[in-house]
């Protein structure tokens, strides 16, 4: 069984890339990947397969994303409801990646629907159709679609800018 320490090696970047594509402001992003990083620890007792890290930890990272944009609403709602004209301006997002075109990437990831952005961070980072669909717990079949869908989303997303 691997360590959490040879996970981060291993998977440390795909974490950090799925907690940009759930938060911009680097801050709440880093406090999201220590959020990731601690339900892996606690977690990996659980796995089963460890020939299914990937989608393992994918998975978690993932739910702990959901999570994290759910309270974030949650919590953008209650603000509204107590202080609605005092509301602080948000803070202008960082580049998260050097290159600009992935930057524009990363970007229009963001705006697509959870399920397309969840299959669409998961191929970027490399994980195979099968992997998408057992850290999604979808179909094959499905994995396909929602691809299929996301690219055309991103496609129109990118043109329109």
């Amino acid at each position: 069984m691997r360590g959490l320490e040879q996970i981060v090696a291993d998977y440390g970047s795909g974490i950090a890339r799925v907690a940009a594509s759930y938060e911009a402001d680097r801050m709440l992003r880093e406090d999201l990947t220590q959020e990731i990083l601690l339900a892996i620890h606690r977690a990996l007792p659980s796995l089963a397969n460890p020939d299914s890290l990937a989608p393992f930890v994918f998975r978690i990272a993932h739910n702990r994303g959901v999570t994290h944009v759910a309270r974030q609403i949650g919590a953008r709602r209650a603000a509204q409801r107590t202080e609605p004209d005092d509301a602080s301006p948000e803070t202008p997002e960082e580049r998260l990646l050097a290159n600009e075109r992935a930057n524009r990437v990363t970007m229009a990831v963001r705006r697509l629907p959870l399920p397309y952005r969840q299959v669409m961070t998961l191929l970027l980072e490399e994980l195979s159709y099968a992997e998408i669909a057992e850290a999604l717990d979808i179909s094959l079949s499905n994995v396909g679609v929602r691809v299929n869908r996301a690219k055309a989303q991103l496609k129109a997303i990118l043109d329109d800018e």
